[in-house]
């Protein structure tokens, strides 16, 4: 184990082989900052990688410091950087996009063609110091504790997916799962306007915190084939859903939000599942359901994220059921791996 006052990081160096280590601190260079940590989510693509060596499709291909939603405190300024300073507390978006081919120029640089998911160039917050692009930081203002600020990054992928959803004032949307994202995407499109939503779940305990977030109706679907939650589904709304995000990935929900959308409205794939799925794509050209994905998201969807909190549009704080220090990263990942938490938030200062 690390002493104290050291660097303790939390590493992967394969499948299951999570090790505390004391590793250097960081200094930054030109255009970068350097951090100390506050606190960092965890998420289910943190257990994936954790568990399995890799994510979508993508293995590892060496150590990695685990952990991607943050909030820090600058500690250092490197050269170049202008608009930080000693002492501004950020959330940080991870990853490394080139922001020199078609899609960075465009704009879309969450779909550049070398970004680095997995292994960002600016990535591993489970750790007490770090370093990260200067650019890629944003304050966070004083009303917006630690622990919301862990949580922009992963509301930021859900402002994204309701851009991409096309979620507007008086729709009905259908999110199927009530994991952290589902409560996320719940909470995004209320504030989007969403008048009517519905919630699915296999755990009733989860569709309890989705009730208390803002949920219109819930419904645990856990035994129901596709059509049969379908069919439950539209029995609750009354009709289809005008929207349906499907935040789990598993092929017999995204079936069930083909087959419960309504015609002309669309399905926005938020979950990460298996890259090869069954599921009824006929019902849905022969509907008109637009399919459509999602990655990540780009800096206008981290900046709404920020502004969401900080208005009190939407409240991320009961989404936060388990806290852990940093020397119990393995417990706080297995209890996210255990489906009893909704997210797992990791304190990295030591005090």
């Amino acid at each position: 184990m690390a002493k104290s006052g050291s660097n303790l990081t939390a590493v992967l160096d394969g499948a299951n082989d999570l090790r505390m280590i004391d590793a250097p601190i960081p200094e930054p260079k030109y255009g970068e900052v350097q951090l100390k940590l506050l606190n960092c989510g965890i998420c289910g693509t943190d257990v994936h990688i954790w568990k399995h060596g890799g994510f979508g499709g993508m293995p590892l291909t060496d150590r990695i410091v685990m952990g991607h939603e943050s909030s820090s405190v600058i500690t250092k300024v490197g050269e170049g950087v202008t608009h930080l300073k000693v002492g501004d507390r950020v959330a940080t978006e991870p990853g490394g996009p080139c922001f020199q081919c078609k899609k960075c120029k465009a704009g879309r640089y969450n779909l550049c063609p070398v970004m680095q998911v997995i292994i960002p160039k600016y990535c591993g917050n489970l750790t007490r110091y770090a370093i990260h692009g200067a650019d890629l930081c944003f304050k966070l203002p004083d009303n917006i504790s630690d622990e919301e600020g862990a949580i922009i990054e992963p509301l930021a992928v859900t402002v994204y997916a309701c851009k991409r959803a096309n979620i507007g004032m008086g729709d009905t949307v259908l999110i199927c799962g009530s994991g952290s994202i589902g409560l996320l995407c719940l909470v995004t499109v209320l504030a989007r306007g969403a008048t009517t939503v519905l919630v699915t779940d296999i755990a009733d305990e989860k569709l309890k915190v989705a009730k208390q977030a803002g949920a219109t109706y819930t419904l645990n679907v856990r035994g129901m084939s596709p059509k049969e939650a379908a069919a439950a589904i539209e029995d609750v709304l009354g009709g289809p859903a005008d929207v349906s995000m499907e935040c789990t990935g598993v092929p017999s929900c995204v079936s069930t939000a083909i087959y419960a959308t309504t015609r002309g409205g669309n399905v926005t794939m938020v979950g990460m599942g298996d890259l090869v799925q069954e599921v009824p794509l006929g019902t849905a050209a022969m509907k008109e359901v637009d399919i459509r994905g999602i990655l990540r998201y780009c800096h206008d969807d981290f900046s709404t994220a920020v502004s969401l909190v900080a208005s009190g549009k939407v409240n991320v704080k009961p989404l936060i059921t388990h806290r852990f220090p940093l020397e119990k990263t393995l417990e706080a990942l297995q209890t996210t791996a255990s489906g009893v938490a909704v997210k797992v938030m990791v304190r990295c200062a030591e005090n």
